[in-house]
This record gives C-alpha cells, sequence and structure tokens, in this order.
C-alpha cells in the first residue's frame, strides 16, 4: 500500500529543490506535522536577507485546508525563530503560491481555506516569492490615492501579524 502522505512529500521536496535552484538556504523539516511532539513548519529557507517558515500543501482538488492548530503552530515558531510565516500552496497542473497567513480565508470553525481562484489572483508566485519579479495589477498602474499594497501592509502591522522591522522592511 502506498504511503498516503507520498504525494505531499514528493510536493515538499519539489519546493525544496526549487528553493535551493533559486540560491536560498533550504532544509525540509524531517519530522514537521504530527511525526512529533514539536509544531515544525515544513519549509525553512533563507537568502542571507529573509528567512521563511514555509507550512506547504498541496491538492489535485480545490480548495486546500489548514487547520487553525497549523496556523498557530506556524505563527508561532516562525516569531520564535526570526523568519517570517507563509503558506505555500500548490495545486496540480499549477505553481506554487505563497500567502502570509492572515491573507487567507478563516472559516466558521477557525481554520483556513485556499482556492485555486484566490491563489491564482492573489497568491505570490515562486518567481516574485524568490525575488526574480514583481507582480503589478492593473489597479497599482493607475495613481488614484494611496498604494493599497502599503495599505495592506499598514493594515497587517495594526492588527499585529507584522512586528514594525518587517513592515518597515516590506514598505522599503
Amino acid at each position: 500500500m502506498a504511503n498516503s502522505n507520498a504525494k505531499g512529500d514528493r510536493r515538499e521536496r519539489e519546493l525544496v529543490n526549487a528553493l535551493d535552484e533559486a540560491g536560498f538556504a533550504v532544509m525540509r523539516a524531517p519530522a514537521s506535522g504530527s511525526a512529533t511532539e514539536r509544531e515544525l513548519p515544513d519549509v525553512l529557507s533563507g537568502d542571507g536577507e529573509t528567512f521563511y517558515a514555509i507550512e506547504a500543501k498541496s491538492s489535485a482538488g480545490d480548495p486546500i485546508y489548514l487547520t487553525g492548530e497549523e496556523v498557530e503552530a506556524l505563527l508561532f515558531f516562525a516569531r520564535n525563530f526570526g523568519a517570517k510565516p507563509r503558506i505555500g500552496v500548490r495545486f496540480d497542473r499549477e505553481d506554487w503560491y505563497f500567502f502570509h497567513p492572515a491573507d487567507l480565508h478563516t472559516t466558521d470553525g477557525g481554520n483556513y481555506r485556499v482556492k485555486k481562484e484566490k491563489a491564482l489572483s492573489d497568491g505570490t508566485d515562486f518567481d516574485e516569492f524568490v525575488g526574480n519579479s514583481k507582480k503589478v495589477t492593473l489597479d497599482e498602474v493607475g495613481d488614484d490615492g494611496p498604494d493599497q499594497s502599503v495599505l495592506d501592509v499598514l493594515s497587517a502591522f495594526e492588527r499585529g501579524d507584522l512586528d514594525k522591522e518587517d513592515a518597515a522592511a516590506m514598505l522599503e
């Protein structure tokens, strides 16, 4: 019988290899999830300036769900480790997309959800995540008041999702 986690493990290794090829120092936590009593993210990655704790999820279907406990553990670890928490999602026949946990939909039961449509429209794609490109939307092309990305960072800071150093770095 095939290991039920084999596809998820393969996707995590795929992400680790892609981050490595992009020049990041990266490691896959060998005992993430339920394999240990300590809650660890799936992947730790950094480029010497920015460090990420990543919870990686993949799905053939739509949507992807994360438990509230998974997200809380990611936020706790990232804060204590000094890394930025990110949820990495990959749907079949699509690339990786990344989100800060605060940008995900929270269900009535306190869990988190990412739909494929949201990942494709609002997620940070792999090239942008590793610094090879920057997504520009049509809304950003016009200059009709404050930049929405600045407002989003300030809102995240107000909610306590970002500390002032992370917010300042994002606004540079």
